[in-house]
């Protein structure tokens, strides 16, 4: 079965930047690419256009016309890549739930402005809201001009066998080429020494079960979050920085991610804050 990428576009530079990421990581891990553009500003414009041509919409037109250059460009450009095109309209994460419910994807790969303020607000609360609604992991693009680097990737760590579900999920994108930067967040104020034992065999179980061996670890205690007035999110910015990190994966479980995060929402405050692409998983563990 081929391995498959869902990259939703709206013909915007944010959405080309997803393209042109999922064209890398296509390289590497060998993906056919899907395009899905959905028309959100006016319900059944598409299905009208498809069942009565009497009543094509001109944006249908100009989608199709758009759609079919893009793919032209790409195909010119990466012969050696498959790409196709999926056309609907509603709900974007409806839509998208629809394809995914039918045909199995690595990954959604979604623009984003990687901005502040409303427009932040928006776009990160489109791709959460797609993150919520499916069972596939969502990778969040930033707009940025720093060229394409998957060498250092970072995973929140407390320890669960989710973390290490979503770490395989994350090698069918991204093999297991990489240095893996394990983050903890010691809300419980456990010792040094504890933590220190945990993650000895926890790294042991990620080398055994995904073949990834590159790893290092790094602890925010309690001390730190109140020396510096930091909350979890704004913990997890400081590492990214530090550690210049190149992508960050976030687990989000059955069980619940982190209590002290979850008090903090910070899968959605994360989601509206997207400055190194962010990979949304949900574990089945």
């Amino acid at each position: 079965m081929a391995k498959k990428l869902l990259i939703p576009v709206d013909f915007s530079q944010y959405s080309n930047k997803a393209i042109e990421y999922a064209l890398q990581l296509s390289k590497t891990a060998k993906h056919d690419l899907v395009l899905v553009h959905v028309f959100t500003d006016h319900i059944n414009v598409y299905r009208n256009s498809i069942e009565n041509t009497d009543l094509l919409d001109p944006r249908v037109a100009k989608a199709k016309d758009e759609m079919d250059k893009l793919i032209a460009d790409l195909k010119k450009a990466n012969p050696e890549i498959a790409v196709s095109r999926v056309f609907g309209d509603g709900n974007l994460f409806e839509e998208i739930g629809k394809l995914v419910a039918v045909e199995s994807y690595d990954a959604i790969i979604m623009g984003t402005k990687g901005s502040s303020g409303l427009d932040s607000l928006l776009i990160g609360s489109n791709m959460f809201d797609v993150f919520q609604n499916t069972q596939t992991p969502v990778l969040a693009i930033p707009f940025s001009d720093k060229p394409y680097k998957s060498e250092k990737i970072g995973l929140l760590c407390n320890f669960k066998d989710g973390e290490i579900d979503v770490l395989k999920q994350a090698t069918a994108l991204y093999t297991e080429d990489f240095e893996l930067v394990l983050i903890h967040i010691n809300t419980t104020d456990e010792t040094i020494q504890a933590l220190d034992s945990k993650f000895a065999e926890f790294i042991t179980r990620i080398i055994a079960e995904t073949g990834i061996d590159d790893i290092s670890y790094i602890i925010k205690t309690q001390a730190f979050l109140i020396q510096y007035k930091e909350d979890i999110s704004s913990a997890i910015d400081s590492v990214i920085a530090d550690e210049l990190l190149d992508v960050l994966l976030v687990t989000k479980s059955k069980k619940g991610f982190l209590r002290k995060i979850v008090e903090e929402n910070i899968v959605k405050k994360m989601a509206y804050q997207i400055q190194i692409p962010k990979f949304f998983a949900r574990s089945n563990a």
